[in-house]
């Protein structure tokens, strides 16, 4: 486990570099904050944590200048504030990287990077070559393995979000609020950010961290703030708590079942296997044999039926194309994809869907969801046929099997013509389980499917994982959080280079520091077999 980040040290209480104290804001009707407080020391991170729709959101976006507050007093080093525009707020020193990203995809890494701020020759010419020089060696001197002149629409999400958090890092910062940094992000990644952190505090920059990943906060934070329903419902030494009392401070009572089944960042989590067990075991839901393409290589993997089975390695491991080509969205060049004993040397999505394949993309809102539309038409779009007749949709057919999925996932929303654009994070990723669950699939692909979900949405999806997987689904799935994997999977496969290297039981792994140790040899051996480093140049 990676050490703290260390708090700059003080020979006589600190003033807080930034104070909230008894901040509200209503729309409308809605009270979204009840008179919160918050503060931050110079070089210090503190967590703030919260179900979606605790505040969080709200108040982020106060800090940037995106709204202003009702009552309450704001203030940075002792002088209070009030920003009424996101550029009053960065004049300020604040710097906030959100989950949904700001970049410029037909730019490239280092322009994205210096936007707005370039260097220009006395005729208002950029400076490319000084330009990529700086970005350059920040991107060095931080260990990031980011090409200045890459273009970002060619990054994997991952290295995009990892973009968007190091623009932020170049500016004249005093406080930087990351929403969600490392939702993408595997050990190896999260380690380069912690670095990064680390970095800005030793110059005394307060840091204010979202995240629904618990374990992190104690790798990172020294102290934790926690919102429900709009108010504070707790601060906490981050050395002098734990897990428990976190998950029970965000979730509240009403959730009490919740917290005894919270799982614990390096703790023994029981959790009974989903295969059931069987003298003779059931046929494969999938088979992949010597599965070749642009960015795979002779890929073998069986997916038992009623198994979890976890795909774990670093950013452009090659993970989430292989969800890909099982589901189509990538050619098999060699090989052949089985499902469910039908053998195919060439698969489109239509196919897989009439197969018995589902996918839950890792970009929900980019790829899985029509932000636009209600919950009914999202739901109804992979099942046209099914809601039908003589090329006319049978509205009250899909209306009746929309609200039925929406109870069975616990989707909280007005109706079910709610557009999905109103819905909270996971909230929305639940519609995108739910648009597979008619008839349920014969094999489920998640990528990232905890990503942007808070503590109680997270334990609602895995328990529609275990349901499945209990009614026969076999379960694919890619997650950066290893401690996800080593609670969910029966079975996880390590990637490196496109290959899959190693395949283990659960009970052969002690803990996410040994899966993660078994990554980073993994590339390694790679690395040494290439000459060249497999993260140094993301594609």
């Amino acid at each position: 486990m990676s050490e703290p980040v260390a708090v700059a040290a003080a020979s006589s209480p600190q003033v807080p570099l930034i104070r909230v104290a008894g901040v509200t804001k209503r729309f409308g009707g809605v009270q979204a904050l009840r008179g919160v407080n918050l503060d931050v020391l110079p070089g210090e991170v503190h967590a703030l944590l919260g179900e979606n729709g605790a505040g969080k959101s709200t108040l982020i976006k106060i800090l940037s200048g995106v709204h202003a507050y009702d009552e309450g007093v704001i203030e940075i080093d002792g002088q209070k504030v009030a920003f009424d525009s996101p550029a009053r707020s960065r004049e300020a020193g604040v710097a906030v990287v959100y989950q949904d990203l700001s970049l410029v995809e037909s730019l490239s890494v280092g322009a994205n990077l210096m936007l707005g701020r370039e260097p220009r020759t006395r005729l208002g010419f950029v400076k490319n070559r000084q330009l990529m020089a700086e970005v350059g060696e920040f991107l060095r001197s931080h260990g990031i393995p980011l090409d200045p002149k890459t273009p970002v629409g060619a990054l994997p999400f991952a290295y995009r979000q990892m973009t968007e958090i190091c623009k932020a890092l170049m500016g004249r910062v005093r406080v930087l609020i990351l929403d969600e940094p490392t939702s993408a992000l595997t050990g190896g990644e999260e380690q380069i950010l912690f670095d990064a952190i680390r970095a800005v505090t030793d110059r005394g920059v307060g840091v204010i961290y979202v995240t629904h990943r618990l374990n992190e906060v104690f790798r990172i934070s020294q102290r934790v703030t926690v919102f429900r329903d709009g108010a504070n419902a707790g601060m906490f030494s981050t050395a002098q708590t734990d897990m428990k009392q976190l998950v029970a401070a965000i979730v509240g009572p009403k959730h009490a079942a919740l917290q005894a089944k919270a799982a614990v960042a390096g703790d023994e989590v029981s959790i009974a296997t989903s295969a059931t067990a069987s003298t003779a075991p059931p046929p494969a839901v999938l088979k992949l044999s010597n599965v070749s393409n642009d960015r795979l290589r002779h890929v073998d993997l069986v997916v038992e039926r009623g198994e979890i089975h976890g795909l774990a390695g670093l950013i452009g491991s090659g993970r989430t194309e292989i969800l890909q080509t099982i589901f189509g969205l990538r050619s098999v060049e060699t090989g052949t994809v089985e499902i469910d004993g039908v053998a195919r040397s060439r698969v489109s999505p239509a196919d897989a869907i009439q197969l018995g394949v589902a996918l839950v993309p890792e970009d929900r809102h980019l790829e899985g969801l029509v932000l636009e539309h209600s919950i009914e038409r999202n739901l109804t779009l992979p099942r046209l046929p099914q809601f039908s007749r003589w090329g006319w949709l049978r509205s009250q057919a899909a209306e009746q099997q929309a609200k039925r999925s929406m109870k069975e996932l616990a989707v909280k929303a007005p109706g079910s013509s709610t557009p999905v654009k109103f819905l909270s994070g996971g909230n929305q990723q639940k519609v995108v389980f739910a648009k597979w669950n008619h008839p349920r699939p014969k094999l489920l692909l998640l990528d990232e499917p905890t990503v942007g979900v808070d503590v109680g949405a997270r334990e609602e999806i895995y328990g529609v994982v275990h349901d499945a997987a209990q009614a026969g689904t076999g379960v694919l799935i890619v997650s950066s959080d290893l401690d996800e994997l080593l609670r969910l999977c029966d079975r996880i496969s390590i990637v490196a280079d496109g290959r899959i290297v190693k395949t283990l039981a659960r009970a052969e792994l002690a803990n996410a520091e040994a899966l993660h140790h078994l990554i980073q040899l993994s590339r390694s051996s790679f690395e040494s077999h290439a000459g060249t480093s497999a993260g140094a140049h993301a594609t």
